[in-house]
């Protein structure tokens, strides 16, 4: 079974979901559960035009539900994570089955949610990502910092009068040489969720990188991961 670029947007989105889960169940400084999971984002997170309030009406979400694991149970349906990545619901059906099968993910035995194998995802992109589905860096365009040039990087890695990396997009703020996003509707997905965007900029270093720079982003991916180093 031949694996789709977009899997791998899927699965990125599944591991992003479980870091939400994750800090919900926390506790805030009162002892209270931590309802309001993604209120602090950070203010620079963006490369792009903003034209209504998604950031704020996402962060939102979670503390305007009273039932957290009805909540968190519809995250993971396929129209929700359609509208999150920017798959078709077909396609994320079909992309869960084909990840699913090669052990990428799995069920939960408790809620039955899919669940990235963050492991073998990691190793996957690590070793294998930029040989499955390669990246290069093309014409000049307008679009939203990828790679080395983006918020996650590029204060560890930009030089001066480095032309930056960018995904082709209309709404995007910076010139630069374009680079083809590892699925269609990547640049849909990052404007909705900072994680995504960090992740898929961290990919995009390792397709791309010499060796100091994809060792960097590796470094970077595992601790967004939450792998133990």
């Amino acid at each position: 079974m031949n694996m789709k670029s977009q899997d791998i947007g899927l699965l990125l989105k599944l591991l992003a979901l479980q870091k939400q889960e994750r800090r919900a169940h926390s506790k805030d400084v009162n002892g209270e559960p931590n309802s309001r999971v993604r209120s602090a984002w950070p203010d620079d997170w963006s490369d792009w035009e903003l034209e209504s309030s998604v950031e704020e009406g996402v962060a939102e979400g979670i503390a305007g539900h009273t039932a957290f694991d009805h909540y968190v149970e519809s995250l993971y349906t396929a129209r929700a994570l359609a509208e999150e990545t920017g798959i078709s619901k077909s396609q994320i059906n079909t992309a869960l089955n084909r990840c699913i099968a090669v052990g990428l993910a799995k069920r939960d035995r408790k809620t039955g949610a899919p669940r990235a194998n963050t492991k073998a995802l990691f190793e996957f992109i690590v070793y294998g990502l930029k040989y499955v589905f390669p990246a290069r860096a093309g014409e000049l365009t307008r679009g939203i910092t990828t790679a080395f040039a983006a918020p996650v990087l590029n204060e560890k890695l930009m030089s001066a009068g480095e032309l930056p990396l960018v995904w082709s997009d209309a709404k995007g703020n910076t010139k630069g040489q374009s680079v083809e996003p590892l699925f269609k509707s990547v640049t849909y997905a990052v404007r909705r969720d900072p994680e995504m965007y960090a992740l898929l900029a961290l990919i995009d270093s390792i397709r791309l990188g010499q060796p100091r720079e994809a060792g960097l982003a590796i470094d970077q991916l595992k601790q967004h991961f939450e792998l133990e180093c």
